[in-house]
């Protein structure tokens, strides 16, 4: 099968009209998109937008051999114009099946919110599966053993459908998954290719023709990155985010619970309440053993705090402690750790701040800290595929 998107947009289209955000601003050239709409084989067409006709003519497409027109989501705004010669577009009921005379087969998928989803399964046995905005399967409703060759979802809007679909095994290393009906959520360009890649995900322009089940072009996920920034930069958020879209992601809280300690309670309640319900969490220093495992996605968060953990238990703190077995004691205890990093077998996500670049602390055992996590974050990312340093909310990579 082959699938041109005739549009790649947000219902409203990017930029939006009369929006003065700043990624509206920059939504020029091959990053302005139209809304979503699917030509499948120049005969089934997902969702009718505006200007149909003309975006087919611009990909080197005709709808002249359209026999089906399928809707999935409720269309603001005033009726659609049928272009002459088109088939009145309809929505299907959840569950129902449709055969073409091409040879292609349609089955609409229920979700958990307005819309519907549409699996289509071509005459040499591709499948694809096209959601809607804001919208996932609802239970099992999508998927199977085989699985899916090519996903266009809202991959920036619901990640979550992109983690259950994993779960499922419905989508896999090798499906190519395609975000569509983008809006202004994301700044487009490099941010938009960043962002999807790490969650195994790629935009296209409008009018482009991807084929089914050519799998080339799916990203390779890092499988280990580490995330560095300052206070409040907004490098948790950047983990968290990486790996949304995937199932039963482990979280390791280094930072413990702190009784007594209200204002530690918030910060840890803020964090737990931006996490997927389908993620755990282990509240642990003990990274070693977790990163041995095989299993699901970790995220760490952070690895400052296992090194006040590390330098409490070597009693670091202490000068003489720390000049007579201290620092090898420390050494020894970031060498296992980096050791484990360089042979698990897991996708790890690992956060750390980034605390050199500032006042020079005016203790002795606040400068050992200081630049015992220097070393720390140098010795991690060596073993990283990935390294990333988060400034005022927006990630720079640095290595990857």
């Amino acid at each position: 099968m082959e699938v041109t998107l005739l549009g790649t947009g947000a219902p409203a289209g990017l930029p939006r009209p009369d929006c003065p955000c700043a990624a509206c601003a920059a939504a020029h050239g091959p990053d302005a998109r139209a809304a979503t709409a699917l030509l499948v084989d120049g005969t089934l067409l997902l969702d009718l937008t505006p200007g149909a006709v003309f975006a087919a003519a611009r990909a080197g497409q005709s709808l002249g051999g359209v026999r089906q027109v399928l809707l999935s989501h409720p269309h603001d705004g005033p009726p659609l114009e049928v272009p002459a010669g088109l088939p009145q577009p309809v929505r299907v009921p959840d569950g129902r099946e449709l055969a073409l005379l091409t040879g292609h087969r349609v089955r609409a998928v229920a979700l958990d919110a307005p819309g519907t989803g549409y699996e289509v399964s071509g005459p040499d046995g591709q499948r694809l599966l096209y959601l809607p905005p804001g919208g996932a399967p609802a239970g099992t409703a999508a998927g199977g053993a085989t699985g899916y060759d090519m996903v266009l979802a809202d991959v920036v809007g619901r990640p979550d459908a992109l983690a259950g679909l994993r779960a499922a095994g419905a989508v896999g290393p090798t499906t190519d998954v395609v975000a569509v009906h983008l809006g202004h959520d994301v700044p487009p360009g490099a941010e938009l290719r960043r962002r999807l890649a790490a969650a195994g995900a790629r935009a296209v322009p409008d009018g482009a023709t991807l084929v089914v089940g050519a799998y080339e072009d799916v990203p390779d996920v890092p499988r280990r990155t580490l995330v560095l920034g300052g206070a409040r930069s907004g490098k948790s958020v950047e983990a968290e985010r990486r790996l949304e879209a995937f199932p039963d992601v482990l979280y390791a809280a280094t930072g413990g619970s702190r009784a007594g300690d209200t204002e530690w309670a918030s910060r840890v309640a803020a964090h737990r309440e931006r996490r997927p319900g389908s993620w755990r969490t282990a509240e642990t220093c003990d990274l070693v053993p977790l990163l041995a495992e095989d299993g699901p996605p970790l995220l760490v968060d952070c690895l400052s705090l296992w090194l006040t953990d590390a330098m409490d238990s070597v009693g670091a703190w202490d000068d003489a402690v720390w000049a007579d077995e201290g620092e090898r004691a420390l050494r020894e205890r970031v060498r296992e750790l980096t050791d484990a990093v360089r042979a698990t077998r897991r996708t790890v996500v690992a956060v750390s701040n980034e605390v050199g670049s500032g006042i020079v602390p005016a203790t002795a055992s606040g400068r050992r800290y200081r630049d015992e996590l220097g070393r720390l974050n140098t010795a991690f990312a060596a073993e990283c595929e990935q390294v990333v340093l988060v400034v005022a909310g927006q990630a720079l990579v640095l290595r990857g």
